[in-house]
């Protein structure tokens, strides 16, 4: 396993992130079990989880959220296991019917960090990310709530989520204003076929200073084989988006047997390459999935595939305001 320093911080993450989102709602427990114990061996130490992960359960209930985090509150209570990972977990989306049972007030923030530590088993979350922007919460309030529980040692690190490029500007300003450290990470949507954090996001993290984890790295498996896979049935409820993309997606199957890769890993692999990434998060289902989704570790792209993926999933043109200024 390969590993970098999350952004400008001392702490180092593998660069492959296990993603947790699956565990309760599509995994079982036992294969989650299964996959963290693969991971581990394997030396992936970065686990991402939200505290709303994992339900509702049933259709016809709408609680139930907090179940990824129960299950791995339950894998690490087996013991010999909190010591070595990076714990990283969210708050923000509504966890009850409460009006505030959501969003970054202090009133939530604290609640909702005490229910994760419960449901987690431990004392400590290494990152706490808030999972999306609130504009109405005044920084003041965020930073203090987060203040006290760093002071408390109840979290270590402070991360973001689905931020924009802005709001990540203004979170350093305040925090800097308070002589906070603010801001360690930002966890944003990128793949080869959703570019735009190359725009804003990516120039204000590498200005700040903080990681990037990219979710959803396969685009919703579109990036993972999508045609074949309709063929066989397998990504059906995407159809609407494989037909949309079919001429990009043909030529990027097309390139990714060139290679005599995996489209999957091909665009994990590209993740990689980039400096500002620091681990993308993989969602594996299953045991295998995670085994397999390590070889993009391994994956070397040229100059000139990189140009060709450019060509086939074109970005915003770099940086803004370059690309569309002059």
């Amino acid at each position: 396993m390969q590993y970098a320093y999350l952004g400008r911080t001392g702490l180092q993450v593998s660069r492959l992130g296990l993603g947790t989102m699956n565990f309760g709602m599509v995994t079982d427990e036992a294969t989650s079990f299964e996959i963290m114990d693969e991971a581990l061996k394997q030396g992936i130490i970065h686990f991402d989880t939200a505290d709303v992960y994992g339900g509702p359960q049933k259709p016809d209930i709408e609680k139930g959220y907090g179940v990824s985090e129960e299950i791995i509150g339950r894998w690490l209570a087996q013991g010999g296991r909190r010591e070595h990972i990076v714990l990283a977990t969210k708050v923000y989306q509504p966890m009850d019917f409460g009006p505030n049972d959501r969003k970054l007030s202090a009133y939530h923030i604290r609640r909702a960090c005490e229910d994760s530590l419960r449901r987690l088993q431990t004392d400590h979350i290494d990152l706490y990310q808030m999972h999306h922007i609130d504009r109405r919460t005044p920084w003041e309030e965020i930073w203090q709530a987060m203040e006290l529980l760093v002071q408390q040692g109840k979290v270590l690190y402070v991360g973001s989520s689905n931020f924009a490029g802005w709001d990540i500007a203004t979170a350093q300003g305040e925090a800097k204003a308070r002589h906070f450290m603010g801001l360690a990470s930002e966890q944003s949507l990128y793949n080869l076929t959703a570019r735009t954090i190359e725009l804003e996001v990516i120039p204000a993290c590498k200005h700040y200073g903080l990681g990037l984890f990219p979710w959803s790295p396969l685009g919703s498996g579109l990036l993972g084989g999508a045609l074949q896979k309709a063929k066989e049935g397998r990504l059906s409820s995407k159809s609407k988006e494989i037909e949309k993309l079919r001429p990009q997606l043909e030529a990027y199957e097309n390139l990714c047997r060139e290679l005599g890769e995996k489209p999957s890993d091909v665009a994990m692999a590209w993740l990689l390459h980039n400096p500002a990434v620091t681990a993308p998060i993989m969602g594996p289902r299953t045991k295998e999935q995670l085994t397999e989704g390590l070889h993009a570790l391994d994956v070397k792209l040229s100059e000139d595939t990189l140009k060709r993926l450019d060509e086939i999933w074109p970005g915003p043109g770099g940086e803004a305001p370059q690309a569309y200024a002059w």
